[in-house]
């Protein structure tokens, strides 16, 4: 009888293939498989990684406009204690509005930062190569 090849080995006299040979080609398997659901998480995370620059952009806009507003709180008060009404009360009035453009671009930093996906694909994949391990029979 000839012997007929497999990935990684050949068969014996009696038509079967070494355990050694098996739980090469498990083990091979098994690697592919941990590295292909790699490469799905990274492009997902890749993907899913846009919407966060935008995000990261209106955040970021936020903290320097909410530096701006403290500063010119600052200002105001300095005003105040002068007691001189118009320059206080500019200087209020432009910290108050730097304050609203802060608090604005958080809340839409926000909103774009929770619709930011989950990499879904590579969550199933996994969850079903883990019940296809689970329901392998044991020896």
């Amino acid at each position: 009888m000839p012997d007929r090849v497999y990935s990684s080995g050949t068969l014996d006299a009696e038509g079967q293939r070494s355990i050694s040979e098996v739980l090469k080609d498990v083990v091979s398997g098994i690697q592919q498989l941990i590295r292909s659901e790699i490469k799905l998480a990274k492009i997902e995370i890749a993907e899913s990684m846009r919407p966060a620059r935008s995000s990261a952009m209106f955040f970021a806009t936020a903290g320097v406009c909410g530096l701006f507003a403290v500063g010119f709180v600052m200002l105001a008060a300095m005003f105040a204690l002068e007691i001189v009404l118009p320059n206080w009360l500019s200087a209020l009035i432009v910290g108050i509005l730097l304050m609203v453009g802060a608090g604005l671009g958080v809340a839409m930093g926000r909103e774009r930062f929770k619709s930011i996906p989950a990499p879904r694909k590579t969550m199933e994949t996994v969850k079903e190569d883990l019940q296809w391990i689970s329901e392998q029979p044991r020896s």
